[in-house]
This record gives C-alpha cells, sequence and structure tokens, in this order.
C-alpha cells in the first residue's frame, strides 16, 4: 500500500551511521522494488541479513497441470480438502498461469520455519480462524474477511490460533496494488474509491529479537525452495521506515458501488497485479431502477477468465454452490446466471452474498489432482 510509514528506531538521516549501545553499527537494508524506482522502505538489522551459514535446494516447486481437455465450465468444492500443516507447507494448488498461482490451505500448525517469496507478492484471504503474521515489518494480527497483502521479499511465517482455520491464496510473479482508477497521481485513494487508508491495518508491532540459534529461511525463487540457515533470528530488525510493508484490509470495509441497473464487476475490484485483478463480492443493495434485473446477465470474457471463490450467503446467480466453491469461467465461451434465478431475482431489494473473484487476463490451467474435488455436472448446470 503506498503510503508512507515507520516503525521502531530509525536514524534522523538514511544512509548515515547508526549504532547501537555498544557503540557498533546496525545493519542498513533497503528493500526496493523496480531497480529502485519502485516503492520502498529501509530496515535496520542486529545481524546483516546475509549471514547464510548453509544454503541448500529444499524441494522443487514445479507444478503439473492437466493435459488440455475440452473447453468447459468448471467447479471445485474446496470444503473437501481436509489435510492439515502449516500456510505455506500445506497449500493445495488448483488453478494457476505464468501470472498467478491460486491455492487453499487448511493451517493448524505454526510454520517451524520462516518464508520468504522472491519470484513476486502473495495476497491471503482468510476464510476461517485467527492468528498472527510474523515478519520482519512487525506482527499483523488476522481475522475471518481479511486480505493480507504480502510484498515479495519479505520474511515471515503464520501462526494460527486453535480451531478451524482455512486461507484462500494467491502467489504472484509481481506486485500487487490498489486499483489504479481509484489512486490520485500522489497515491492516495480518491473520494469514490470504495475504500481508503483508513480501513487499512498495518504492522501492530515490531518485536526485535536477538536470539542465536539455527534458524531456516525457505526461499522461493528460480522454480524451487531453497533452505537459507542462520546463526542469528531474522526478525532481528529494530527499525523500518518506507512505503513496502505487508497490511490487511478486511472485506468488510469495501463499500459497494451500486446503482439504478446492474454495475458490472470492475465496479467490486479492490485489487490489481500484472495481468489479473482481484473483485470483492459484498452484501448490497440490488438496483433501483423500476424495471431494474438484478441478477447479471449472460456475458462473454473474450479476453479473461473468471474464477469465483465463494465465502458465504446466497450467491443470486447459482445453484449448487456452497462454501468453499470455486468455479472456472474460462473465455471463449459464454456464462451467465442458472436457469430461474433472472426471475427470481426481479423485485428483490438486497443481497448477503461473499465472494472474492479473480480475473485473468491470460487462461488458467487446472492443476493435476484438482479434479479429486470436482463437480463433473456443473458444465452442463444451465441446461433445465
Amino acid at each position: 500500500m503506498p503510503f508512507y510509514h515507520r516503525m521502531g528506531e530509525i536514524p534522523r538521516k538514511r544512509h548515515t551511521q547508526f549504532r547501537k549501545s555498544d557503540g557498533t553499527l546496525y545493519r542498513e537494508q533497503v528493500m526496493g522494488t523496480k531497480g529502485f524506482s519502485g516503492i520502498q522502505s529501509i530496515l535496520y538489522h542486529h545481524t546483516a541479513p546475509t549471514e547464510i551459514v548453509k544454503a541448500e535446494i529444499y524441494a522443487s516447486c514445479h507444478v503439473g497441470f492437466e493435459e488440455q481437455g475440452a473447453l468447459r465450465h468448471r467447479h471445485f468444492l474446496s470444503g473437501q480438502y481436509q489435510d492439515k500443516g502449516d500456510a505455506v507447507g500445506g497449500r493445495r494448488y488448483i488453478l494457476g498461469n505464468e501470472d498467478v498461482m491460486i491455492s487453499i490451505s487448511n493451517p493448524t500448525e505454526a510454520m517451524t520455519y520462516y518464508y520468504r517469496n522472491a519470484d513476486g507478492d502473495e495476497l491471503l484471504f482468510v476464510h476461517l480462524g485467527t492468528g498472527k503474521v510474523e515478519s520482519i515489518f512487525g506482527t499483523l494480527s488476522y481475522r475471518p474477511g481479511d486480505y493480507i497483502v504480502i510484498p515479495t521479499g519479505t520474511i515471515y511465517r503464520i501462526v494460527p490460533d486453535p480451531g478451524d482455520s482455512k486461507l484462500l491464496n494467491l502467489e504472484t510473479s509481481s506486485w500487487i496494488t490498489t486499483p489504479k482508477r481509484y489512486r490520485n497521481e500522489h497515491g492516495q485513494l480518491l473520494e469514490h474509491s470504495p475504500f481508503c487508508e483508513r480501513d487499512i491495518r498495518l504492522p501492530e508491532k515490531l518485536e526485535t529479537y536477538t536470539d542465536t540459534g539455527e534458524y531456516e529461511i525457505r526461499t522461493k525463487s528460480r522454480g524451487y525452495l531453497h533452505a537459507h540457515f542462520y546463526q542469528h533470528h531474522p526478525l532481528n530488525v529494530v527499525g523500518w521506515d518506507g512505503y513496502l510493508y505487508p497490511y490487511i484490509f478486511n472485506i468488510a470495509d469495501f463499500e459497494p458501488i451500486t446503482g439504478r441497473i446492474h454495475m458490472p464487476p470492475p465496479t467490486h475490484q479492490t485489487f490489481e497485479g500484472h495481468n489479473f485483478v482481484v473483485c470483492s463480492f459484498v452484501p448490497r443493495l440490488y438496483d433501483y431502477h423500476p424495471d431494474a434485473i438484478p441478477t447479471p446477465y449472460f456475458h462473454s470474457n473474450v479476453d479473461s477468465d473468471e474464477v469465483l471463490y465463494y465465502v458465504k450467503g446466497n450467491f443470486m446467480s447459482r445453484k449448487g454452490v456452497t462454501e468453499g466453491s470455486i468455479t472456472l469461467h474460462p473465455n471463449g465461451i459464454p456464462h451467465g446466471p442458472h436457469p430461474g434465478k433472472i426471475e427470481s431475482g426481479i423485485g428483490q431489494k438486497e443481497t448477503h452474498e461473499l465472494a472474492v473473484m479473480i480475473d485473468t487476463f491470460r487462461p488458467l490451467r487446472v492443476v493435476k489432482g484438482a479434479e479429486q474435488l470436482e463437480d463433473l455436472r456443473y458444465p452442463y448446470s444451465w441446461t433445465p
């Protein structure tokens, strides 16, 4: 989120001497994007972040995709995926392309290692559960409905609280930011934006550790997870400032834009990245033209694939979807409301649906094994 923030102790001027109480220097690190022409933050460590004592390949990140089959709509029942684990190691991939990988996870265990994605930003949507994200920028507490934005290169781990937990995960090969049309030339969100900076939650507390021992950071890069080992705690930052840091936005703080007739999905846009957007469908008033048809019209995404993740509520245009359903409507063929949904929507005043939509501008592929969660009847569910 591009606005300035600072935490902890930092020197008055950047790139100047900043000393500990014993007279030794803190180690300054610049985390910058786009070759120093993008947003950045400056962090001050007790120990240099380069002091690796061992590096090795941990595992391949290769994900296999299905062979191309008949072009059709797909429906995956992610609620049937019951495997547990930690928030990163327990990810079950469903869909992906060169720009974004989409997975689900049911984290019940704290990560015993730290993690950083060096390929791009991550966006985690909290469907169920509470917990905290511990990072070099500080600690963030999360709850259901939170979008957690984690910039590339951020060292973090997730510690879930006891109880049911479920995350929808987007791993990108680029950045994630707010929609450009809702920002002015200075990056500030405009008055017609459906949310503003006041809705953003920043790291609550900067926790600094000077412990020694063996600590592992798993770094995703170049198709592999790389295990880097240190003899100092990774979260040894005493202060930082800048524009690059993790933050949280809760879907309940998205204020829907409504109109006299049906508003198209871009009005619900919340985030964007390279070749994809993320939208939030939230409870809202229906269209108020006297002859309005609130249910979405049939439409063809001629240059994008559409994914919907159903969180809760009664989705107005669909039959047979449940909490955790993931639908894929690929480009090239039209999609729209199920039979009877147009007529039943007429005269309705509001909807209580809650869903996350991901539109990609390059075709998505289905990950091998995802068919185990698939509703094979879905492509034919428009036939009366």
